[in-house]
């Protein structure tokens, strides 16, 4: 069960926009140090604060919820031993989700942890104070995006983030519009009528924006299911955006890939001893080898391959 000063820590994590998982052990079979209901938060340098058992059960949920702050999906993780002297086997995932991983030095029996990634959420910024504009903040909001209300003079866009839509009958239009194009703002919408957007369009290119730029603008935005009120046509914005961020919808270069800022994984790597996969992060066992950094799941491993291969050197 999650304490109160591990909520105070996720509910701190969540306001400061830093991606996390929540690994919760949801079974624990005996004999193991680890009980069901023990939470542990994964951060995505791979730091762990919490318990959710030994180091080398560590090591599977840092390596599996660092893919699932990548993805995005929650997975239940299940973790069982076998033989040192075994073959390490490959991973396998479940048509429902599940991966089932063995560890060869899990010392007791088997343990299932649930692993929830807690990802900020992706920015809509919107430009305009008209009342399309006010229900595309409000609806984006009850969707789960970071909706936020920007002045057209003095935007700041990101290239993670998700949208940027200007509903602000032509007020700083132009400049607004330019800036989410060389941020790379995976969707970019103007509303307007089709005749008033193409106008902007050709003012756009002959500020020398490029006609690759230019395709990237949704104009008139949304999707025509017919909207007449602001609230319809804040839907109809909104259904694209949601598109763009699951993949349904391409956008045209140099747009990039519709997904929510995350913090870079680290890289994963396997033991050379037991076949293991770990994180190649700070605190995981490792040596330096012909400018290689080569990673372990525990010392044991280690002090085997520097006995098997004695010109290893240790890393800092």
């Amino acid at each position: 069960m999650i304490t109160a000063a591990m909520s105070r820590r996720a509910e701190e994590l969540a306001a400061a926009g830093a991606p996390f998982v929540e690994a919760t052990v949801v079974r624990a079979q005996r004999p193991t140090s680890v009980q069901a209901g023990n939470v542990a938060l994964v951060l995505a340098d791979g730091t762990i604060e919490g318990f959710v058992g030994g180091v080398c059960t560590e090591h599977s949920v840092r390596a599996h919820s660092l893919q699932a702050m990548q993805s995005g999906e929650a997975v239940l993780l299940r973790i069982l031993p076998f033989s040192e002297d075994e073959q390490p086997p490959d991973d396998v995932r479940d048509a429902d989700g599940a991966v089932t991983v063995q560890n060869p030095c899990l010392s007791g029996g088997a343990i299932e942890v649930f692993l929830e990634p807690v990802l900020p959420a992706p920015r809509l910024l919107v430009a305009g104070d008209t009342p399309v504009a006010q229900s595309v903040l409000r609806l984006g909001a009850a969707i789960g995006l970071a909706a936020a209300h920007v002045d057209g003079g003095e935007i700041e866009p990101r290239a993670g983030d998700l949208a940027l839509v200007v509903a602000a009958h032509g007020r700083d239009e132009l400049h607004t519009l330019r800036l989410g194009l060389e941020a790379g703002v995976a969707y970019v919408g103007l509303v307007a009528s089709r005749k008033r957007g193409d106008g902007v369009l050709a003012e756009l290119r002959g500020d020398g924006v490029s006609e690759e730029h230019v395709a990237c603008i949704d104009v008139p935005a949304g999707i025509d299911i017919g909207a007449r009120t602001p609230d319809e046509i804040a839907l109809s914005i909104l259904a694209t955006i949601v598109a763009v961020r699951n993949g349904k919808r391409e956008t045209a270069p140099p747009a990039p890939a519709p997904r929510p800022p995350q913090a870079d994984a680290p890289a994963l790597a396997v033991d050379p001893i037991c076949g293991m996969k770990v994180a190649a992060v700070a605190g995981t066992p490792s040596l330096e080898r012909g400018g290689e950094t080569i990673y372990f799941c525990c010392e044991g491993c280690r002090a085997k391959y520097e006995a098997a291969n004695p010109h290893a050197g240790v890393s800092d």
